[in-house]
């Protein structure tokens, strides 16, 4: 596999070099902000105890963050994540995923175990539970290939599928055999459905909260969160790792030219559209006429570094360049970046900074190194308020991006949750 290429650090004369130092010191105020508004549970929780997008679980990973780095202490980091844990009884359920029950405590107590022993039983319970969950999912999902069925977006999402629980298990357990069926069924995923052409990540139900045509013709997503940009991310990421299955090379250009096929050429350069359906694809083109919000979920941002990271899991220099000219043309397009217009991981600047970073760490274009500081300054540097207290759409989220453009890297890898490294 091609070795991670190294960061590329630019130049900075005096004055940049302050104002970056001026920077710095305003993200460490306001992330030490908002630790200290967030340093004890409300009786009242928003959200779910459990729910790492927006209930306690997301607020203990910024305080493990912060206390991983040395600027937080483990103490508050407990108090958050025994809050999570005992407020009520474990989910493992059918909505356990990455963002809620006993995979979100999980991946956040994984995390918190920085030195041997530290939550070493807790953790032992928890891969149990994980485990079992996962087979569950896995056997369900192989159940309905076979029967040649749709899957539904939960099947195989980010936030509440098996891409979800294979990120977790990539960082818990990459040697373990979980991983392994995790991907060996991505690869099915895709797969084209017997006697039809569409790919087999076609989801059975409508776009989420947008059109109502093609109703029973399901669609295909292309962002992170709910689309496929999540799958091909998680083979590429373990192909990186050294982890690959039958098929997997496979899968990912599959995937890409799925995804080539629907890139679109706009005036400020590479983009795809969010979601297509049936019409949309006998047709041969999507309704979207051009760019929309730039978030990490659905827009280029998100897309553009699972591209990048295939690229480079395949050692595919045109596909890096590509993902890198759609990122850059979108982050220079104004009529994009001022559809950004909350704080959030999930579609906001918080989400678009920390997508950035990660993609500039690995890009071949110079250019690029410079734009997490952009955006930082940007969007960043504006005064939050009552924001809710989550890792998803609220303020500990923000406060973990915060923390990177601090100049603090993620040293618990906690946004491997949004499969950004």
């Amino acid at each position: 596999m091609p070795p991670t290429r190294p960061c590329r650090c630019p130049q900075l004369d005096d004055t940049q070099r302050n104002e970056g130092d001026k920077g710095i010191a305003r993200y460490s105020a306001e992330v030490t902000e908002i630790a200290t508004r967030l340093s004890f549970p409300a009786s009242t929780q928003e959200g779910h105890p459990q729910s790492l997008s927006r209930g306690a679980v997301g607020v203990a990973l910024l305080h493990v963050e912060r206390a991983a780095s040395g600027v937080g202490d483990w103490e508050t980091a407990h108090r958050w994540l025994t809050a999570a844990a005992t407020a009520m009884p474990i989910s493992t359920g059918p909505q356990a995923g990455l963002l809620f029950g006993a995979p979100a405590l999980a991946f956040t107590l994984h995390a918190a175990a920085d030195r041997p022993g530290r939550y070493e039983r807790a953790l032992a319970s928890l891969d149990t539970q994980l485990d079992a969950i996962t087979r569950r999912h896995l056997d369900r999902a192989h159940e309905r290939i076979d029967c040649g069925r749709q899957p539904h977006p939960k099947e195989f999402d980010l936030f509440r599928g098996l891409t979800g629980l294979g990120a977790h298990l990539l960082r818990r357990n990459p040697g373990g055999d979980l991983i392994r069926q995790v991907l060996a069924y991505l690869v099915r995923l895709s797969e084209d459905l017997d006697a039809q052409e569409l790919p087999g990540w076609w989801v059975d139900c409508p776009p989420t909260g947008g059109r109502t045509t093609d109703r029973l013709g399901g669609h295909g997503d292309f962002g992170m969160a709910h689309g496929i940009s999540a799958p091909l991310t998680l083979l590429s990421l373990a192909a990186r790792r050294g982890i690959v299955v039958d098929g997997q090379v496979a899968a990912i250009g599959k995937i890409c030219s799925w995804t080539d096929a629907w890139l679109q050429e706009g005036e400020s350069g590479p983009w795809w559209p969010e979601t297509v359906t049936v019409d949309e694809v006998a047709r041969g083109r999507p309704e979207q006429k051009r760019p929309r919000r730039p978030s990490w979920c659905y827009g280029t941002p998100g897309i553009a570094r699972a591209q990048q990271l295939a690229g480079l899991a395949t050692a595919d220099l045109a596909r890096q360049r590509m993902a890198e000219s759609a990122l850059l043309g979108c982050l220079n397009d104004p009529d994009q970046t001022r559809l950004i217009n909350d704080h959030s991981l999930c579609h906001g600047s918080a989400g678009l900074f920390q997508t950035v970073w990660r993609f500039a760490r690995d890009a071949d274009h110079g250019d690029l190194t410079h734009w997490p500081q952009k955006l930082a300054d940007r969007f960043l540097a504006r005064r939050v308020q009552n924001m809710e207290i989550g890792l998803l759409f609220g303020s500990a989220g923000l406060g973990l991006a915060l923390t990177t453009a601090a100049g603090h890297p993620p040293v618990s890898s906690w946004d491997s949750c949004l499969l950004l490294n």
